[in-house]
């Protein structure tokens, strides 16, 4: 069995991808539903400014990720690649966020190779480090910028992420595909290995 190392973003790919909704739809009075959600960047979705939203955030961040909710059948996946992989997390979160992340990925049983809080959405020198084989994200850019680097990209269909792809990233609608996927990765590199 080929051991591959794995690096997966938590929000929005680990997580529900609109877990946050209706927490800013109370704090901005508005009534947004996940498929209004049409692009990443949540000050734009909400129509306000970025350094109110970040207000918002600062306030209630650790909040909305301490009751996040996990992707229909992510744990399971999750568990079952760990038993041959290596899950790397890698999240663009602040740092004063990792005690919180740390706790939830706990809480939440989910196996952890190691948890990598960047502060940024630039993941290419970690996956670099990490010798990453397959990066699992939701972010468009993020997943361009890796793909550009030369890594294998899964991106995990939301509202925000439909833009058109490179065939170099492959857009996969939930865990179930991606463990298809990976181990169809896996049988592809076994049989090169063996001709």
């Amino acid at each position: 069995m080929i051991k591959l190392n794995l690096c997966v973003d938590i929000d929005g790919t680990v997580t529900t991808p609109y877990y946050w909704l209706k927490d800013a739809n109370n704090y901005f009075n508005t009534n947004l539903r996940p498929e209004d959600v049409m692009e990443y960047d949540i000050h734009n979705v909400l129509n306000v400014e970025r350094e109110e939203y970040m207000k918002f955030y600062d306030i209630y961040g650790e909040e909305l990720h301490a009751k996040a909710k996990l992707r229909n059948r992510a744990r399971r996946i999750l568990c079952k690649l760990a038993e041959y992989h290596d899950i790397h997390y890698v999240t663009a979160r602040e740092k004063r966020m990792t005690k919180v992340t740390y706790w939830w990925l706990e809480k939440k049983k989910l196996p952890i190779k190691g948890v990598h809080i960047l502060g940024s959405h630039h993941k290419v020198n970690k996956a670099n480090e990490l010798n990453c084989d397959i990066f699992i994200e939701d972010r468009y850019e993020n997943a361009l910028e890796l793909s550009r680097a030369g890594f294998k990209v899964f991106l995990i269909d939301c509202n925000y992420n439909r833009m058109p792809l490179p065939e170099e990233i492959i857009r996969v609608k939930d865990w179930n595909e991606i463990y298809d996927k990976i181990n169809q990765y896996v049988n592809s590199k076994l049989k090169l290995d063996v001709a």
